[in-house]
């Protein structure tokens, strides 16, 4: 596994909805990313944290709405399956989040997308988060 960012412990990626970080892109531009669990390995996924439809957030700060294994959207209800980012009901039908590349590491979840970089736990208003990109690496 490449070294990347740690983000937080798989442990702590709620069973139900979802754990709130931020990034920065390559233009400086912080993005807000979600992790959630998945049936599929290695347990956990990332997505960007907007509905692809309607540029909404999924999680406003107190997890995503999840159900069955497919987080919800909340303004329309459509669902997008938690390990493949797709949906095929609803206003989203035909749309896919965008993935946030990450990796488990002896329990620790992982930023390896080299497209970002860790800002801090939670939102992009979150100001009781670090300010510096420097976090403890995997």
């Amino acid at each position: 596994m490449a070294p990347g960012a740690r983000i937080t412990s798989i442990d702590e990626v709620p069973e139900r909805g979802s754990h709130l970080f931020t990034v920065s892109d390559l233009h400086g531009t912080d993005r807000e990313v979600i992790l959630v669990r998945c049936d599929e390995k290695p347990g956990v996924r990332a997505w960007v944290n907007v509905c692809p439809h309607e540029y909404h957030r999924l999680d406003r700060g107190r997890g995503a709405a999840m159900r069955d294994g497919e987080i919800i959207r909340p303004k329309h209800g459509s669902m997008f399956d938690a390990c493949a980012g797709d949906c095929d009901n609803g206003e989203a039908a035909g749309t896919t989040l965008t993935a946030v590349e990450i990796a488990v590491d002896d329990g620790d979840v992982c930023l390896t997308d080299k497209r970002n970089t860790y800002r801090h736990e939670g939102g992009r208003d979150d100001e009781d988060g670090p300010n510096s990109t420097t976090h403890i690496g995997c």
